[in-house]
């Protein structure tokens, strides 16, 4: 059973769902953790590219992730329903940004929270092999969607 939210009040500037896959679960029948890195993986590309819009996604012009944090709360079973995966920006800096995520279950009308992470990301220019400053339009976008810290509740911080 997954936990309940424990931060229902944050702003979750944006929701998608990202399907399961049957070779999703391991030996212990839930998905595996090393999963959970593909969902956030497919909520990224879905997010950037509606807000970013499709003709200029900021895949388009590299970006790398940087470092990731996941907080377990609850197994998650394979199931045909896509489960939900809401996004927001935490913080931005010179050349990168931090992006925050509940993993939760679409059934329990909110309550249910499967895990908590964290992803961050550098933009980064293929061309020179190193890391590019966030452009104005690009800064303003993301700042459509900042939302308070993730609330881990085993943070280093």
């Amino acid at each position: 059973m997954p936990q309940p939210d424990p931060h229902p009040e944050a702003p979750r500037p944006y929701r998608t769902e990202v399907p399961l896959r049957w070779s999703d679960m391991d030996a212990y029948g839930h998905v595996n953790n090393v999963q959970y890195l593909r969902l956030l993986e497919d909520a990224r590309v879905i997010g950037f590219r509606e807000w970013f819009g499709a003709d200029k996604s900021l895949l388009d012009g590299g970006v790398v992730v940087s470092r990731h944090e996941i907080e377990y709360l609850a197994p998650l079973t394979y199931r045909p329903e896509p489960i939900e995966v809401d996004m927001w920006v935490t913080r931005t800096s010179g050349a990168g940004f931090t992006l925050g995520y509940v993993v939760r279950d679409p059934e329990s009308l909110g309550e249910g929270v499967y895990a908590l992470a964290e992803t961050g990301l550098v933009l980064y220019d293929f061309r020179t092999a190193g890391p590019r400053r966030i452009t104005e339009d690009e800064r303003s976008v993301l700042q459509g969607h900042v939302g308070g810290p993730v609330a881990f509740r085993w943070s280093r911080r």
